[in-house]
């Protein structure tokens, strides 16, 4: 078995977990350690019996809970050498369990395959993912300005799709919050994903083996989820089962089953969250400092 659940996603925090048979770990840290132990516990995981938590980048929406929730649960932190380098000072910088990887260079914690790879995006080293299980794989693609080359073929055969669709253009460059030079940095090739930027890439990769994308990382002020999915519709995406990630809300728990024939449908399966109840070059095991 391997599934994603996304315990929130948004401007103002990220994480989410992905588990196999006998690997948990959670994506980012950006919730405080309260919140990421509690959404964890109504989902039916135990904080303590996390195998480590994997970092995209250094923004404080992605590990702002991460040194009281280590420091709470001991859990071991997997990071490129640049992203650790930038967060470890203070407490975290005497923290034993740091495990770096190289990006382009996949690695095995227990039975699951992480393989990274760099997405442009203004921080110091980011990374996306390709998460396998025996099952199938999860892309897990957040925090870019744009898909290169090398990002779109790594998610290409991918079952289960995370994508930003952090802003739409009209109501980001309406925004009054917003000083033009912020605006301009959010809109760049090294800010986040647009609607129909993330739309235009699900239809890209769209084949016979994409069957779910989460949308996420929706801006709160320049986003909604129902303009996030009709992106998706009019750039031509079809037959897949899409659902938005909230800020606020664990999603539906997604189970990767490669043996499910996908059926196309049209239009798509919409599903927001609001409307839901709810080895490498090294040896990953060597600690640093």
């Amino acid at each position: 078995m391997l599934s994603l659940t996304v315990l929130g996603s948004g401007s103002g925090g990220n994480c989410s977990l992905v588990a196999t048979r006998q690997c948990r770990i959670l994506i980012d840290a950006g919730f405080s350690a309260r919140q990421i132990a509690q959404r964890l516990e109504s989902s039916g995981i135990s904080p303590a019996s996390l195998d480590g938590i994997v970092i995209t980048h250094e923004h404080n929406d992605h590990v702002a809970g991460l040194e009281v929730f280590c420091r709470r649960f001991a859990i071991p932190i997997y990071a490129n050498f640049r992203t650790a380098e930038t967060l470890r000072h203070g407490w975290l910088a005497q923290y034993p369990a740091w495990n770096l990887f190289q990006p382009g260079f996949p690695f095995l914690l227990k039975d699951l395959e992480i393989q990274s790879f760099y997405v442009p995006h203004d921080a110091v080293d980011p990374t996306a993912f390709v998460f396998t299980g025996d099952d199938g794989s999860i892309g897990f693609l957040t925090d870019l300005g744009y898909a290169p080359k090398l990002a779109l073929e790594r998610i290409r055969n991918v079952h289960t799709l995370l994508i930003e669709t952090n802003h739409d253009e009209r109501l980001l460059q309406e925004d009054p919050k917003r000083p033009w030079s912020v605006k301009q940095r959010i809109m760049s090739r090294h800010g986040h994903l647009s609607n129909d930027a993330g739309a235009k890439l699900v239809a890209e990769i769209a084949g016979n083996r994409l069957r779910q994308v989460v949308l996420g990382h929706l801006s709160r002020d320049c986003n909604r989820p129902d303009l996030a999915m009709e992106a998706m519709e009019r750039n031509g995406v079809r037959g897949l089962s899409l659902f938005c990630a909230e800020q606020n809300k664990v999603s539906p728990t997604f189970i990767v089953d490669s043996s499910v024939v996908r059926h196309e449908v049209d239009p798509v399966c919409c599903r927001c969250g609001k409307d839901q109840d709810t080895q490498s070059m090294f040896d990953l095991g060597r600690q640093t400092g």
